[in-house]
């Protein structure tokens, strides 16, 4: 799997080129600006790129930017934000219409390398992969809608954690329920929120982002 990461930390983006290069991927390219992924993509048309949100020149919101560009004009590249930041209205846009190929994930939310390298590929493959945290601060900015007010504080749980792009029996083992207690939150939330239920990860996770409104905001 081609991989390009665009980090302006020296050590971290070093540290991440060792740990893909360790595990078996091709690093195509590492980088510490936006205008050089940009390039670089170009390039070496890779799998999936790892972005950080805030590089030079004005250190604010470069990488977000450039992966918007990305997703635009690449749509064959995985996106992942991987930053220490949750930028509300970029990751609306992110994932606006075309949430699929993408991530955002927190640096310092990361505990297992094997959670980061499993996000990757997801992505890389055409998944999703979205931290509680960044799912969360999307929920409160749509807390004024019926349908999301209307869950109970699990179902609220199971949603993020359907977002993060986990199975019921994933979300079974996170929150120490049976998959049978899971099964039942997931059709109350369908049914609340006024979803079809889904057998795919992948578009139960389209469903929630549409109903958190990220997709088709635009």
């Amino acid at each position: 799997m081609r991989v390009v990461i665009a980090e302006d930390a020296a050590m971290m983006r070093e540290g991440l080129v060792r740990l893909l290069t360790d595990r078996g991927f091709e690093v195509c390219a590492a980088v510490a600006d936006a205008d050089a992924l940009r390039s670089a993509i170009a390039a070496v048309a890779p799998d999936v790129a790892i972005i950080d949100i805030r590089m030079p020149p004005t250190y604010t919101d470069e990488g977000l930017r450039a992966a918007i560009d990305i997703r635009r004009d690449h749509p064959d590249v995985g996106v992942l934000v991987f930053s220490q930041y949750v930028e509300t209205r970029y990751a609306t846009r992110l994932l606006a219409d075309r949430p699929s190929g993408v991530g955002y994930l927190l640096k310092d939310r990361v505990a297992d390398v094997a959670d980061f390298v499993d996000a990757l590929v997801r992505v890389a493959s055409g998944g999703t992969a979205l931290d509680p945290e960044v799912v969360g601060h999307l929920m409160r900015a749509r807390q004024d809608t019926a349908e999301v007010a209307s869950l109970t504080p699990r179902e609220r749980e199971v949603l993020s954690l359907m977002a993060e792009g986990r199975s019921n029996a994933g979300i079974a083992a996170a929150l120490v329920i049976t998959a049978g207690v899971v099964e039942k939150h997931v059709a109350n939330i369908f049914a609340k929120l006024g979803l079809p239920p889904s057998d795919g990860d992948n578009r139960r996770v389209l469903a929630v982002l549409r109903h958190v409104g990220v997709v088709h905001m635009f």
